[in-house]
């Protein structure tokens, strides 16, 4: 007989490509179960919605080594390659390639004033429950932090593997301001590069969701990690410079 357990399995399967653990389930059933029934339609969306707000290393199996990243994807020798999957992935990092650093630091200290870009244009922003609007109502989604790409992501699956991916076309979801920390992104079919995934609409699944601490952690250390880097990226220049030249570069 087919238990409840083994229906909302399939179905988070079936519908969502997500390999839900055995024992997270019986657990999830046990809280949200006790002295009541639920349909099952209800109970799927209420196991949905803690699973892409979870960890998916507490709630997805790992017994399927084909929803699980090959221990050898990293490997930059290997020319190209394709992932089959589904591959349930998290979201660990997000940049923003193809902006520069500093302009994405501006961008950040724009909207601590209070201020965000429309066009050639600075406006200033209020909070209204929650979301940055100009002053005369208009929504500007992430109060002017959002950027266009393409974007470089660091994705981890439910053992823990990590591996870089690169959107090759762009895919609505994925932007910052847009794509939390802690999203879940489904990747199947995909071809990887080096080491690289590439990220294209047919290949990459965006089902959304955050890691709470994790984002917000991210998110409080995303000016300094960029500022870091554009100091790096001033200090290796200048030290091309003194090894050409033979001496330390003049101001």
């Amino acid at each position: 007989m087919t238990t409840l357990q083994d229906q909302l399995s399939a179905t988070l399967f079936q519908t969502k490509q997500l390999p839900v653990s055995r024992a997270w389930l019986s657990t999830f059933l046990t809280t949200s179960t006790s002295n009541r029934q639920i349909p099952l339609p209800a109970l799927t969306q209420t196991a949905l919605f803690r699973i892409l707000n979870s960890d998916i290393r507490e709630t997805l199996s790992t017994i399927n080594p084909t929803s699980l990243l090959p221990r050898n994807i990293t490997d930059p020798n290997t020319k190209e390659t394709r992932l089959q999957g589904p591959i349930p992935l998290q979201v660990l990092d997000i940049e923003d390639i193809g902006s520069s650093l500093w302009s994405q630091v501006e961008a950040i200290e724009r909207v601590e004033r209070g201020e965000a870009v429309r066009g050639r244009e600075i406006v200033r922003t209020v909070n209204v429950e929650g979301r940055e609007e100009g002053l005369n109502g208009n929504n500007n989604g992430s109060g002017g932090n959002a950027t266009g790409g393409p974007h470089r992501l660091t994705f981890q699956d439910a053992a823990g593997n990590r591996v870089v991916g690169i959107e090759l076309h762009r895919i609505k979801e994925i932007g910052i301001g847009k794509l939390s920390i802690g999203a879940k992104v489904v990747v199947g079919n995909a071809v990887v590069a080096r080491g690289v995934v590439l990220l294209t609409p047919d290949c990459a699944r965006v089902l959304g969701g955050k890691i709470e601490a994790m984002d917000r952690v991210w998110k409080e250390g995303r000016k300094m990690r960029l500022k870091a880097r554009v100091e790096e990226m001033e200090s290796g220049e200048l030290g091309i410079n003194r090894n050409r030249n033979g001496d330390p570069m003049e101001e």
